[in-house]
């Protein structure tokens, strides 16, 4: 599989997507990630930004109840700069009233966004949008590219499904005081077999390794840390938040499977798991400090 190994959809949608960065950045002055003006003055103090991830359960909690102002309060609670969402709809279906989520978060939160289907299926009756769901990640900071990469998956939509390259791998590169920093929002595979998270991974370290500079790795793994099909993360990547506690039931939690990882090149100063049940999973917070190029 190659890097730039994406639809022609993936690519329409970035290009929207970019647009839309723009329409919002008249609205919304770009601001760094300590709350100063992109293009300030410079200082040689590193870079602060506060990422988070978070599977928001297609806008419903653990109540069921679908409520996406709910969902856009939990994520305003984490006073991120850059959010990977995971179980995100575009016009999927009843459960989340026919919504464009990620396009709605943005608005409700006065932020950029990127939305990166996995899966992008004919309308339904009675309808006319074609029915997506996927990845996001919604950004205060500049949005300066966006692509959607395939990695190996196993559908959900086919009867007996076979592996295949499929899209829904978001990389959007933010630009933070200066500094060009990678964000990547993913969601592993669910299933006990850990095979396609194994294939996964393989192919997120391709994409990774073919980009420069500091890099943000969050999303719903599907498995601990810790689990053997993951071990390979570990090295081009550290744990950003392997101390900031349980993510998975919302409720009562009983494992972490939502995660940040982060190349060696950025210092994690504070992480922590935000207590919400907006969705079925808890969203995961890190305070980051970022080189300053040349330095």
């Amino acid at each position: 599989m190659t890097r730039r190994n994406r639809t022609s959809l993936s690519r329409a949608v970035a290009a929207a997507v970019l647009a839309a960065a723009a329409a919002f950045g008249a609205v919304h002055p770009a601001v760094a990630a300590d709350r100063s003006p992109v293009g300030g003055p410079r200082t040689a103090h590193p870079v602060p930004l506060r990422v988070a991830t978070y599977n928001i359960h297609a806008g419903a909690g653990e109540d069921g109840v679908f409520d996406l102002d709910r969902t856009a309060r939990a994520i305003r609670g984490l006073d991120a700069d850059v959010i990977g969402l995971q179980e995100v709809d575009a016009h999927w279906g009843e459960r989340s009233d026919f919504t464009d989520e990620a396009r709605e978060l943005a608005a409700r939160l006065r932020m950029r966004f990127f939305f990166a289907p996995i899966y992008d299926l004919p309308p339904a009756a009675g309808h006319t949008e074609r029915r997506q769901f996927g990845v996001a990640v919604l950004s205060r900071l500049p949005v300066v590219s966006a692509e959607n990469h395939d990695i190996t998956r196993l559908s959900t939509q086919v009867p007996d499904p076979v592996p295949a390259p499929a899209p829904g791998f978001a990389e959007v590169t933010v630009r933070a005081q200066g500094t060009l920093v990678h964000v990547y929002s993913t969601h592993l595979d669910y299933r006990a077999d850990p095979a396609i998270r194994r294939a996964q991974v393989d192919d997120m370290l391709d994409v990774l390794a073919a980009d420069s500079g500091p890099k943000v790795l969050v999303g719903d793994f599907n498995a601990e840390p810790g689990a053997p099909e993951l071990a390979k993360l570990w090295g081009p990547l550290t744990d950003a938040a392997a101390q900031a506690g349980l993510t998975y039931p919302a409720l009562d939690p009983a494992k972490r499977i939502d995660v940040i990882a982060v190349s060696p090149d950025i210092t994690v100063t504070a992480a922590h798991v935000a207590d919400t049940a907006a969705s079925d999973h808890r969203p995961v917070v890190a305070d980051l400090r970022l080189r300053r190029p040349g330095r």
